[in-house]
């Protein structure tokens, strides 16, 4: 197993082998299958008992369901349904055998199957999980009960965390006082695998290989899980490792457009035609060869010496790389905006160029938003090499205790994200100048574009000609990029990390009381800091950069060549997105090779203008009955949490000390502190009306806080992506309220059936805001970053959502017991119906939109067939599209630098994976993802208006899984 794993995840599980070995004989051990069926937060859960080949799951009312893995979808699912209907909460399960069975590589394709549970995805790969279709930052992410910061901060990222960890996957979608405040929407806890699970010696193995139709890459997965409990004098001990990784090669199809109105733009409208005029001001693609891994190392050990005591200590590493190579051809079509003509007479009957202009914006030169062509452009190769690393160390002991009627549990968690953003290499190459009237715009290409399907934006490349007058025209045809004069421009280099440290440390004691009959009261304290740091160091050469102590350019010194001839290979195209040119990828090598040249004479810079540390320090207090009464239960209680947050950064426009020039990097380090305090009641009641139906009532609150770069005082530049993100340490959480109401009907012949409705309120609802950022603030080095993409964060007004879900789940078996074979289908479906609406601020210039990151719809439909060895499995997933985030508009003329605000177009998509057991102990297996082969778009304002669109191609994997207990 420890060699599947890279030397870096080696040597992670080596060094927690030790410390944690040496815990084990120390009385720091684990649980094991009670630590996770009888957790704080979840007293329902099941209890597990191996014998033999089978494994025996108790409920906490004292019922069982044998897992013999025979039909393991079918048994794990029943027995997630009687931990589910006897939980004092609204709760999906997803048990380990039902975990894997479909190509979930991740905890986010995993859970993606649960009611009311949808998944958003980055290059194809499940990332992030939005329950009920709200925002994303409203779920969070718990390991074994215990909050974790992710890598990307409070959205809660999924894809990093392989399944084959997980024991369970339980939803919690009503939040009780136990559960940190900002769990609005609900909280993914991933309960870790035991030793104690097993009975014995327990190994299991996973092995198979496929490939991507997009690019053809190859795909590779292994895990492997070794675990050994031993029935002692001392009591139970168990010892369990595991191993996972997965990696693809692939390319990804993309291009993007960034809408902007243009205020030269005067001449009357046409018929049909509502204003004003939303122009694309520059259009690109984005061609990617990826390399994507995922890996993961787990140590747990687990000590139950008798009923009455648990103990536990483990370590999960995990990590998510992605090394991309990215050529980007960028089209600016604005590049001489000034020159558009603001005339505001009608337009001649035959169309005509304006001498010295480019036809930008200009409907009077034949042009539309979606149709026309740009005379003289500037056009750029940009080629960049990443390297990023995402990764999450998670350390925790802990222990569960009865001492008489009381009941006690701790637990002690040190958790490191680090979030490397490096990217080694960015190349430049962009075109000469445009010349006073256009005067060598003849070096620069005219560029033919067709942006009127949403989902294929095509430019043609011409030849620029140039009357005396000063009029262009287009040229011959030109079928290759490289074709054009494009010199090199910039050389960057970029460094980068976010870490984040988190400690967590809680206590909560029990009784057990005959108050109101049958009461146990709880009570809880919990301390979490964290920590999050984020430093860049910036290697930035241009033609001008001179080597320190010389008059002599950096450039000229190191003799780095300056066409593009020195970068590009011969590589034939890995897409299928149609492009009206050719275009030759570059060699990571040979752009590594130039940064490697002007190294010795430009040292990277320390970018503290992109510098900033946030602390947040939670204390947190909790009381909460139950009270078990004939019919049922109440759960009630109370939450009261101090926050404070301190965030430093250097700050931007210091005074200017005498001769220091006005475009200066920022010098004044300076630090902004807050505090919150909120207090969060909640209460639900669960009614059993019979035996076979149940009926839930829950009232919540919560506080979505704002993430921790939200919380800097200061912006944050990316050169490489042209956009600045912007502080807001003024931000205030999301306060929620909400109610839940749901039935569940839980046949005696099998199956499942719900039906809910929900409600939230929200105030001080959070808006990403989106604009271009239009000041020199930042200006440095010569780079003009007014016309960046600026993003931040910011405070709206109230708002609400509400909806309805419906699940349904059988077997034709629940029905028919005549053991046909046609018992072996069966189905899995839930949907989710929301609205929602939220004021984009208090003021006279509030808009109302829909709630950031819900959709409207949710749909999953997983029909199955399982039976004699043999299973087949298909999912299907439709999420309607959904606001992104709030765009610049004047609500007065409606003039926009951004084309209006963000959204995501619908999402679906088909997944199939079939199984055969060949022995009880050898299965063989396929997964085919992504059939359907759906895009990935945004759009801004309306549809048609695509700012982004990816495709990530159908990929297929197949091989062998292999158990031994």
């Amino acid at each position: 197993m420890m060699s599947m794993l890279n030397p870096r995840a080696r040597a992670v599980v080596a060094v927690r082998a030790l410390l944690l070995g040496g815990a084990c004989f120390t009385a720091l051990a684990a649980t094991g299958a009670q630590a996770q069926t009888k957790p704080q937060e979840t007293p329902s859960l099941p209890k597990t008992t191996p014998t033999g080949d089978t494994t025996t799951i108790e409920t906490a009312a004292g019922d069982e369901v044998v897992v013999s893995g025979t039909r393991p979808i079918r048994e794990s699912q029943d027995a997630a349904l009687r931990v589910q209907k006897n939980s004092d909460s609204l709760v999906s399960v997803l048990s380990a055998d039902s975990v894997g069975r479909l190509p979930d590589q991740n905890i986010a394709q995993a859970a993606g199957r649960l009611p009311g549970v949808a998944v958003q995805r980055d290059q194809g790969q499940a990332r992030y999980i939005s329950i009920r279709g709200a925002p994303l930052n409203w779920t969070t992410l718990a390991f074994d009960g215990i909050n974790i910061i992710s890598p990307e901060g409070r959205d809660a990222r999924f894809d990093s965390i392989p399944s084959a960890i997980a024991a369970q996957i339980i939803v919690k979608k009503a939040v009780t006082p136990d559960l940190t405040a900002e769990t609005i929407a609900g909280q993914v806890n991933v309960v870790t695998r035991s030793a104690l699970d097993y009975r014995d010696v327990h190994a299991a193995f996973r092995l198979g290989g496929g490939y991507g139709d997009l690019g053809g890459g190859t795909e590779f997965e292994g895990t492997a899980v070794l675990s050994k409990r031993w029935n002692t004098g001392i009591g139970d001990i168990g010892v369990l490792v595991s191993g996972t990784w997965y990696q693809r090669k692939m390319a990804t199809d993309n291009f993007e457009t960034d809408w902007e109105s243009v205020d030269q733009d005067r001449r009357p409208l046409g018929a049909g035609e509502v204003g004003p005029r939303i122009w694309a001001r520059e259009t690109e693609n984005k061609l990617y060869r990826l390399m994507r891994r995922n890996y993961s190392g787990t140590i747990r050990l687990d000590w139950r010496p008798n009923d009455q005591n648990r103990l536990f200590a483990y370590s999960v590493y995990s990590a998510f790389t992605d090394n991309e190579l990215r050529w980007n051809g960028i089209y600016d079509f604005d590049d001489q905006q000034g020159r558009v003509p603001q005339l505001t007479t009608a337009c001649p009957a035959t169309p005509v160029l304006a001498p010295n202009t480019t036809g930008y914006a200009d409907v009077c030169a034949g042009n539309t938003p979606l149709l026309g062509t740009v005379y003289g452009i500037d056009i750029n190769y940009n080629a960049l090499s990443r390297e990023f690393l995402q990764s999450v160390q998670t350390n925790t002991i802990g222990g569960d205790h009865e001492v008489g009627k009381w009941e006690f549990n701790w637990r002690v968690n040190y958790t490191q994200s680090v979030d490397d953003r490096s990217a080694p290499a960015q190349i430049n190459y962009e075109s000469p100048g445009f010349g006073t009237n256009g005067a060598t715009a003849t070096q620069r290409p005219t560029v033919f574009y067709d942006l009127r399907n949403p989902s294929d934006a095509r430019v043609e490349l011409y030849r620029t000609l140039r009357a005396a007058d000063g009029t262009l025209s287009r040229g011959a045809r030109v079928q290759q990029f490289e074709d054009f004069a494009i010199p090199l421009s910039r050389i960057r280099s970029l460094r980068a990390a976010d870490v984040t440290d988190a400690y967590t440390g809680r206590i909560v004691a029990s009784r057990r009381t005959e108050l109101f009959g049958d009461t146990k009261f709880t009570a809880g304290f919990q301390f979490d800091t964290r920590t999050k740091t984020v430093h860049e160091f910036l290697l930035d050469v241009n033609p001008a950069t001179l080597v320190p102590g010389s008059t002599q350019t950096v450039f000229a010194r190191s003799g780095v060549p300056t066409t593009l001839d020195a970068i590009t290979i011969p590589q034939p195209y890995l897409g299928q997105l149609p492009l009206g040119f050719n275009f030759r990828y570059f060699s990571k090598d040979a752009i590594q090779g130039l940064v490697n040249a002007v190294s010795p004479f430009a040292q990277p810079v320390f970018a503290q203008g992109n510098f900033f540390k946030v602390n947040e320090q939670v204390t947190s207090g909790w009381a909460m009955g139950v009270t078990t009464l004939d019919w049922g239960n109440i759960v009630y209680g109370l939450r009261v949490e101090n926050v404070r947050n301190t965030s430093q950064a250097f700050s931007q426009n210091p005074a200017l000390r005498p001769g220091q020039p006005a475009n200066a990097l920022p010098q004044v380090l300076q630090t902004v502190q807050r505090d919150f305090l909120g207090v969060f009641p909640s209460l639900h009641v669960n009614w059993n009306i019979t035996d076979e139906h149940k009926l839930r009532f829950s009232f919540n609150t919560g506080a979505a806080r704002p993430d921790y770069p939200v919380l800097r005082p200061n912006f944050t530049f990316n050169d490489a992506n042209l956009t600045i993100s912007g502080g807001n340490p003024d931000a205030r959480p999301e306060r929620a309220r909400g109610v839940d109401v749901y039935w569940e009907y839980y046949p005696k012949f099998g199956g499942f059936f719900s039906l809910g409705a929900f409600y939230k309120d929200v105030s001080n609802v959070l808006f990403g805001s989106t604009r271009t950022f239009g000041s020199d603030v930042l200006n440095t080095q010569g780079v003009d970053r007014s016309q960046y993409v600026f993003s931040t964060i910011v405070n709206g007004g109230s708002g609400y959502i509400y909806g309805a879900e419906a699940t349904a789940q059988f077997q034709v078996d629940d029905f028919d017991k005549s053991d046909s074979w046609l018992g072996g289908f069966g189905i899995q479906m839930n949907a989710t119906l929301n609205r929602s609406s939220a004021r984009t601020s208090n003021g006279a210039d509030a808009r109302t939109v829909r709630l950031p990151g819900t959709s409207d719809y949710v749909l999953n439909i997983g029909p199955y067939y399982e039976k004699y060895g043999f299973s087949i499995r298909a999912q299907y997933q439709y999420r309607s599209d959904w606001l992104d985030g709030l765009g610049d508009l004047n609500l007065a003329t409606g003039a926009t630098t951004t084309g209006g605000d963000f959204y995501w177009a619908a999402d679906d998509e088909l997944d199939v994976s079939a199984r055969y057991a060949i022995t009880p102990n050898f299965e063989v297996y396929a997964d085919a993802s992504n059939l359907l082969n759906g895009e990935g778009r945004r759009y801004a304002g309306v549809s048609q208006r695509t700012i982004e669109f990816e495709r990530f191609g159908r990929r297929f994997v197949a091989g062998v899984r292999i158990t031994f207990n």
